[in-house]
């Protein structure tokens, strides 16, 4: 009887998984795996049949990913913590908690702008209209342009007053 490869009883492939199988596990998309192998923040040996085959601490790896692109982090900052773990093994519980706290002021960073965006979202889109571009009352002249690309009051860029 034939044993799927990734389940062997020891060998080179014993401890591995398959794209499927680490997609069924981690949750994540097989594109999006081939993606973050691209990307260097995953990887994986070839079987014979030219095969992905990912050692089983990708899974952690994965999640961590994952984790972290649900906290807003890019995969560059993503791809740059993990890049201090060890390659080669499943991460201690003392090298996730230095990456976490590598990740602590971007954190604060990135809840610092969600409170500016609370704070400012009715004020932005308060007379309907939707665009800043056009505001005759609160972006006259699209003078914000000159700060930029982008909603300028919501990246934290102080409007002008309204008051006479």
């Amino acid at each position: 009887m034939l044993q799927r490869p990734g389940r062997t009883a020891g060998g080179p492939l014993g401890s591995q998984l398959t794209i499927g199988e680490l997609a069924a596990r981690s949750g994540a998309a097989a594109s999006a795996l081939r993606y973050y192998e691209d990307l260097g923040i995953i990887w994986s040996q070839r079987s014979a049949g030219n095969q992905r085959r990912y050692p089983r601490h990708m899974l952690r790896r994965v999640a961590f990913v994952r984790a972290g692109r649900r906290l807003g982090l890019s995969l560059n900052e993503i791809g740059a913590a993990l890049a201090t773990l060890p390659a080669d093994k499943a991460p201690t519980r003392a090298d996730w908690t230095r990456v976490a706290r590598l990740w602590q002021s971007r954190l604060d960073e990135r809840i610092a702008e969600l409170e500016r965006i609370r704070t400012t979202l009715t004020n932005c889109i308060g007379c309907g209209c939707l665009s800043l571009r056009r505001c005759a009352l609160y972006n006259p002249a699209d003078d914000a342009s000159a700060l930029g690309v982008g909603a300028r009051w919501l990246l934290g860029d102080n409007p002008p007053s309204l008051t006479p």
